[in-house]
């Protein structure tokens, strides 16, 4: 009788601890610590906006900082550039942060967040170089630097603009966009961003493998055919016209 009812027990036991080896990872797997959603979660705080992400918070804080230096940048290369399009360039910057200075000074003023008032020390130390630099020197590295940087917050303002759940954020980083992209093109079009560079330092920082389709090589492929609607809807919306090649 004694050695049947410990043969029960050890088979209610093992029942028992199977089903919670079953059931453990149904449980725990929404709360345990370390998964996308928690960190998201965590990191979250609520507004009447919408949940405002630590990506969040440090995209305001870094269009604040770009205008703290590219502002004066623009300044300083409408006062002291030999050429014509670097001018208009820094003219661009300082008009562009200007505004965009004030929709995100407005934004954290909602958010309650606090905002520098100087630029970080590697922004003080490109003001710096381009102060020391002069003649084509200094224009070489106002365009190369002031690329660089815009198109770092660049790809940094589609990751906020795509994965925001705060509608103020989300209208800022349209307007960041619309901003840093109008930079981009005035700086390139001084004829002196070096595009090799750019590519070099972008594909040192990267962790992957590039993939893609293999280069072209032989006769020419034939002509893709055009993508068109069918049927006989009416279209109203136009394509914007093209700024440049």
């Amino acid at each position: 009788m004694f050695r049947r009812i410990n043969g029960t027990v050890l088979i209610i036991t093992a029942l028992v601890a199977t089903l919670g080896a079953l059931a453990f990872p149904v449980w725990s797997y929404g709360d345990r610590s370390g998964t996308g959603q928690a960190n998201l979660d965590a990191s979250s705080v609520a507004t009447r906006w919408g949940p405002l992400s630590a990506t969040d918070r440090d995209f305001v804080v870094k269009v604040r900082l770009a205008g703290l230096w590219e502002l004066p940048a623009g300044q300083q290369a409408v006062d002291r550039a030999p050429s014509e399009a670097v001018k208009a360039a820094g003219d661009h910057l300082v008009v562009g942060h200007t505004d965009l200075d004030r929709r995100v000074r407005d934004v954290a003023a909602q958010l309650g967040l606090e905002l520098p008032n100087q630029p970080n020390e590697q922004q003080q130390g490109w003001l710096d170089e381009l102060t020391a630099a002069s003649g084509e020197t200094y224009q070489r590295k106002f365009a190369n630097l002031l690329r660089a940087a815009h198109g770092k917050v660049f790809s940094l303002i589609a990751q906020v603009r795509h994965t925001t759940r705060n509608s103020l954020v989300r209208q800022l980083a349209s307007d960041a966009n619309q901003t840093v992209l109008d930079h981009i093109t005035m700086l390139e079009a001084t004829g002196l961003v070096d595009f090799d560079a750019l590519a070099a330092e972008a594909a040192a920082q990267a962790t992957a493998s590039p993939t893609g389709p293999p280069p072209p090589s032989g006769p020419l492929p034939a002509d893709p055919v055009p993508a068109t609607p069918s049927g006989d809807q009416s279209f109203t919306s136009r394509p914007k016209p093209r700024t440049g090649t």
